[in-house]
């Protein structure tokens, strides 16, 4: 392992860009498509062949993998965040 500690104005740009979006609306926009997706499995609101098929087969491995992403997306955030951290401590600006 080096003992390098580079952290370049780039770096620490692209870190506060990434942590604006995933504390954003991002995650609101992934709950928003589950609630809509919730709707459309309603057979009162929609309903039909491919209704039918939209919810047992495409809904459910897609809310699968939304909530998959929002969980990625929260592990993403946290390590974002160790890292800054870890920038700030080692260059000396860590309080």
């Amino acid at each position: 392992m080096s003992d390098r500690v580079l952290s370049t104005e780039t770096a620490r740009a692209a870190i506060q860009r990434m942590q604006g979006i995933l504390s954003g609306s991002l995650e609101q926009q992934v709950q928003q498509l589950e609630a809509q997706g919730q709707v459309l499995c309603d057979p009162n609101v929609w309903d039909g062949q491919t209704a039918a098929d939209f919810r047992a087969n495409v809904w459910p491995s897609t809310r699968s993998t939304l909530d998959r992403t929002v969980q990625a997306l929260d592990e993403l955030r946290l390590a974002v965040q160790r890292v800054n951290q870890n920038i700030m401590t080692a260059g000396g600006n860590a309080g």
